[in-house]
């Protein structure tokens, strides 16, 4: 059984190892840069019956200068009440069990009434088919795109209301 919590200071090894599992869908980081990265979030934990991290989803809030990110200042200049998941990632052996859902599902309930929505992107290039299929399957609309590197890395940016 799956449960969500909150991000605890124990969990940031294995959210790193999560992470690096996700590479390209999301981006690589050392140890040091996805715990600022946390810090400047609000973190949502996947943990297995043992407690044992399995995933986790991070929202940024606009207007959050330290975090040097041209995806969120897209949203920002786009305007609007959004708060932004900077990264979603599930380590591999809980895979296709929802998990993906329920990190998004708190993160539903943790913003509604306080958010109109939330965004994210998607890669476009390299391709990320099933993350697109994923996060459209859950709401998301896409509302633009953006190509940081014409032909080598590129974005789609999603929007869901809440």
């Amino acid at each position: 059984m799956i449960s969500i919590r909150a991000y605890a200071r124990d969990d940031l090894m294995w959210l790193h190892a999560i992470n690096q599992q996700g590479v390209p869908g999301v981006s690589t980081e050392t140890i040091e840069s996805l715990e600022r990265w946390i810090s400047l979030s609000q973190c949502f934990v996947a943990a297995d019956e043992d407690s044992q991290p399995v995933g986790f989803l991070t929202l940024v809030p606009p207007g959050t200068a330290a975090y040097p990110s041209g995806n969120l200042r897209w949203f920002e200049a786009r305007g609007g009440n959004l708060n932004y998941v900077d990264r979603i990632a599930v380590c591999d052996r809980a895979r296709g069990q929802r998990v993906g859902e329920a990190l998004y599902e708190a993160a539903f309930a943790a913003c509604a009434g306080r958010y109109a929505s939330i965004g994210c992107e998607v890669n476009r290039l390299p391709p990320n088919p099933g993350s697109l299929r994923f996060h459209k399957r859950l709401g998301f609309v896409e509302v633009g795109s953006r190509a940081f590197v014409p032909g080598e890395k590129e974005v789609i940016y999603l929007e869901r209301a809440l």
